[in-house]
């Protein structure tokens, strides 16, 4: 079965995650972005949402850590909790 980490930042707008993903672009660090604002409880960890199988996320989540390229930031990606910025770390 596959498997793959990630992290990610959850925020309350689509704004938001465009503003948090340019400053990511530009250089800034995913980590220290998601303890500032992230307001999911991973914030603490940088984000980090451990390793993890298809169907162990949310639909919209599978979607984009099973199919994008590793150690690309992706998003907004919406789902019922908010918008996220998601990075795959891994993927075996």
């Amino acid at each position: 079965m596959t498997t793959a980490t990630a992290r990610h930042i959850l925020v309350d707008s689509a704004e938001k995650c465009a503003e948090l993903k340019t400053q990511i672009e530009g250089g800034a660090d995913f980590a220290d972005l998601a303890k500032q604002h992230s307001s999911c409880p991973s914030s603490r960890n940088g984000g980090d949402l451990g390793e993890f199988g298809p169907g162990m996320m949310v639909p919209e989540f599978d979607k984009v850590v099973f199919s994008a390229e590793v150690g690309t930031v992706q998003g907004p990606v919406k789902t019922q909790f908010g918008y996220h910025l998601l990075e795959v770390t891994s993927r075996s």
